[in-house]
């Protein structure tokens, strides 16, 4: 039974003064990070770009279980990139997750693999958080129903799973300067997320 993930990172960084993607973080990229944090759980990562994609292509090309494709419909927002990462998937179960959640700790991956279920998703206290576990089962819902315009409208009718972690990173994306501010600080100070 194999696992491979999906990256969403393409959206217009449009709160955060800057391509998010690739600011400065931990050594590396933003998107990096969140390469690093699952890729050693999946056979493959999907990342889906879309606006200046052309600055993850040299990112990407680093990794060889990573592939970058483009959503050329991202203008339509992120559940057209959702479609996208989802019919490039060939496995059982799958990650998803934003680009910008570089916080997310390897044990995270761990606990919701031990889970069986339609979806899983993280707790951090009480509140939901990414990476989000997918059974490949979902899929058609995407791809082929109609009746949705986003995936939390498709998660909202599948066997859910809430898997409480104990890594406040689930919970910490970067939309605005003021967030990457506070992932920053996180990260300096050492703080267990």
């Amino acid at each position: 039974m194999g696992v491979e993930g999906i990256i969403l990172a393409a959206g217009l960084s449009s709160r955060a003064a800057s391509y998010k993607m690739t600011l400065a973080f931990n050594g590396k990229t933003v998107i990096e990070n969140t390469i690093d944090n699952m890729l050693g759980f999946c056979k493959r990562i999907i990342v889906v770009g879309g606006y200046q994609i052309e600055k993850l292509q040299p990112i990407v090309e680093k990794y060889s279980k990573v592939e970058l494709v483009l959503n050329e419909d991202y203008v339509q927002g992120m559940y057209s990139s959702v479609k996208k990462g989802m019919s490039c998937i060939r496995e059982e179960r799958f990650f998803f997750t934003p680009g910008d959640y570089p916080l997310v700790e390897a044990e995270v991956y761990r606990q919701l693999l031990l889970h069986h279920a339609s979806v899983v998703i993280p707790t951090f206290e009480g509140r939901k958080g990414h990476p989000i576990l997918f059974h490949n089962s979902i899929i058609d819902d995407v791809l082929k129903g109609t009746e949705y315009k986003t995936l939390r409208e498709v998660i909202c009718n599948q066997d859910v799973v809430l898997a409480a972690v104990n890594c406040r990173g689930i919970i910490m994306d970067l939309d605005t300067w003021s967030d990457y501010e506070v992932l920053l600080s996180s990260l300096l100070k050492g703080v267990p997320v």
